[in-house]
């Protein structure tokens, strides 16, 4: 089977300023990766490239084996991103955005199905709308429609923001039990270690570190000495 992630030379530029640079990248089919590095370090621009919403402005990736220049509807449909900025729907039900974002994206929109996510995720399927969701909520909606697609490759972008420590371990847990590949970005370092097998620590848009997850705290703190230093 082909890698699920396999990027070269991997870079963005806004204006004059790199986001990331030179940045390689070989991800397993079942592979988990966090990815760490504090703010404007890059991970979360790198995850976006890697969902296919922004374009490198240089090197070269293949997703499923796939170029998605040339075949971008075909790796979009096996791929999930779940981003710390939520846009949903403020009229709308839970139930109902994820009819609609299922919609767009050609997915099984059966009431039992969005039901059954939301149930996952620790939300009935209530009728209220979105507008009167506390901000963890709205995570765990949006969360919620990223279960019901089901993707091979599932992108989380900071997954335990805005959460009480009950959310924290419920999300935890969604994430332990999700099938395919997984990459994460996260603040929450040693809880998402536990999740992963391998990290990749960004320090100013370059790959600083790799190494075993187990290791990726003790990586952390040290960059953050450094910084301060």
């Amino acid at each position: 089977m082909p890698d699920v992630i396999r990027a070269q030379d991997l870079s963005r530029r806004f204006g004059r300023r790199w986001a990331y640079a030179r940045v390689d990248l070989q991800i397993r089919p079942g592979e988990r990766v966090l990815l760490i590095g504090a703010n404007g370090s890059g991970k979360t621009t790198l995850l976006r490239t890697l969902a296919t919403l922004i374009r490198p402005s240089k090197g070269s990736i293949e997703l499923f084996g796939m170029d998605p220049r040339e075949e971008l509807l075909a790796v979009r449909r096996r791929l999930g991103f779940f981003s710390h900025k939520i846009g949903l729907y403020e009229d709308l039900s839970a139930r109902d955005n994820l009819a609609v974002f299922a919609r767009l994206s050609g997915r099984d929109r059966r009431r039992a199905v969005l039901a059954a996510a939301l149930t996952d995720v620790g939300l009935e399927d209530r009728p209220e709308p979105i507008r009167s969701y506390s901000a963890g909520m709205r995570r765990r909606v949006a969360l919620a429609s990223l279960l019901a697609k089901k993707p091979e490759l599932a992108l989380l972008d900071e997954p335990f923001s805005a959460l009480d420590p009950a959310g924290m371990a419920q999300v935890a847990d969604i994430i332990r039990t999700l099938p395919g590949t997984v990459v994460v970005t996260s603040h929450q370092v040693e809880r998402a270690a536990v999740l992963c097998e391998r990290a990749i620590l960004l320090e100013g848009g370059l790959v600083r570190w790799q190494g075993p997850a187990s290791q990726a705290w003790a990586a952390w703190r040290a960059s953050q000495r450094e910084a301060s230093a």
